[in-house]
């Protein structure tokens, strides 16, 4: 079985679970206990966050770590327009697009419905990419949080976090860039934003540990309140073997990086191009250059993407037709929706995400696909 989902989770690399394993055994102490236990628990916290941090771009006291992506981008969304808002004394405005991932679109929804705020929705075109200009026009004196993905989930498309960090730095605005998919292929420091998600297990960490990393001078209102714990920016114990498991990740991602971004790239290439020669109807979805090495997303008119999946799975290939956070449902695609694609053939999508580690040769794979849409069509 040749698993190319590797946008929904990837595999715990060996030497990350040999990292966490000390601290899900004899190591297991609580960071807050103030006792020898505690404290080397706590030592042991502080030194991952500061190897994320380092990684990042951020102070190391800027690293809030969180249960994954979603809740990084819950805590960067609501956390920091409401921290706005308490700052302002009302309500206020905060900038997104219509294709980000559900954890940024529900919660910019949460603060219209339950808070008042004013949400724009940035349009984007046909490669889903968003234009500095348009974001420089939406940009309020009351805008709290800008929240844009580095890179989307689904199609691919990489966006212009310079020019974007640009128009938000003159606005002095904070910029939250989801970069939960662009970790391991992009580069995370530099970006410009203030605020940066990632989220472990898409870069060979366990699931159930994720970062926000959030400049300290801006104020973040928790989402979850209790103990106080991560300067009371997030409450709750931490997950000290999956903090020390998500260092370790991003350390060996970073390190391959510029490598595996370049070698899976040209894996990638032959295999669309294969694809769409033999298959006339097929539609690669995303920006034609400026997308991730490890993304190719097509849409296959007069099919149905679920079939599709089903018959490729039969053959030996796992994939998926688009978020696994949105499976099961039958919507199609808001992401492909609000780049122009009509709805039926938003419902025919399926997505190849590909891991550091894949070095195959991906021609029997395209062959697949080609076999698995001429099945679908004849009704077999």
């Amino acid at each position: 079985m040749l698993y190319l989902d590797h946008a929904a989770t990837t595999p715990v690399r060996p030497e990350v679970l040999q990292a966490m394993l000390p601290y899900l055994t004899d190591r297991f102490g609580n960071p807050s206990s103030h006792h020898t236990v505690g404290e080397a628990a706590a030592s042991a916290l502080a030194n991952a966050r500061a190897r994320i941090a380092a990684i990042l771009g951020f102070r190391p006291a800027d690293i809030v770590f969180t249960s994954g992506g979603t809740e990084a981008d819950n805590l960067a969304v609501k956390g920091l327009a409401v921290g706005a808002a308490l700052r302002r004394g009302a309500p206020a405005h905060v900038i997104t697009t219509p294709i980000e991932h559900e954890a940024v679109l529900a919660s910019c929804d949460y603060l219209e419905r339950v808070h008042g705020f004013t949400v724009t929705r940035l349009p984007v075109d046909a490669t889903g990419s968003v234009r500095a200009d348009d974001l420089a026009a939406a940009i309020r004196p009351d805008t709290a949080v800008v929240s844009i993905g580095y890179a989307n989930n689904e199609i691919g498309t990489v966006q212009d976090a310079a020019a974007l960090a640009s128009v938000t730095t003159a606005a002095r605005v904070p910029l939250h860039l989801d970069a939960v998919q662009a970790a391991g292929w992009l580069p995370l420091a530099g970006t410009g934003a203030d605020a940066l998600s990632i989220a472990g297990h898409k870069i060979g960490a366990p699931q159930g540990i994720g970062v926000l990393a959030v400049r300290s001078r801006l104020p973040l209102e928790p989402v979850l309140h209790g103990g106080g714990q991560e300067r009371d920016r997030r409450s709750g114990t931490e997950n000290l073997a999956g903090a020390v498991g998500l260092a370790r990740a991003l350390e060996l991602a970073e390190a391959e990086r510029e490598n595996a971004s370049a070698r899976v790239a040209a894996l990638r290439e032959p295999f669309t191009a294969r694809v769409l020669a033999l298959v006339p109807t097929a539609r690669l979805t995303g920006h034609p250059t400026r997308r991730l090495p490890g993304t190719a997303s097509f849409t296959f008119a007069g099919t149905s993407g679920e079939a599709v999946l089903l018959e490729l799975e039969r053959r030996g290939v796992v994939t998926s037709s688009g978020s696994a956070c949105a499976a099961g449902s039958d919507e199609p695609s808001h992401v492909l929706l609000a780049c122009g694609i009509d709805p039926a053939t938003a419902q025919t999508s399926v997505r190849f995400t590909f891991g550091h580690s894949h070095t195959a040769d991906l021609t029997p794979v395209a062959d697949a696909v080609a076999q698995a849409v001429a099945t679908v069509r004849s009704g077999g």
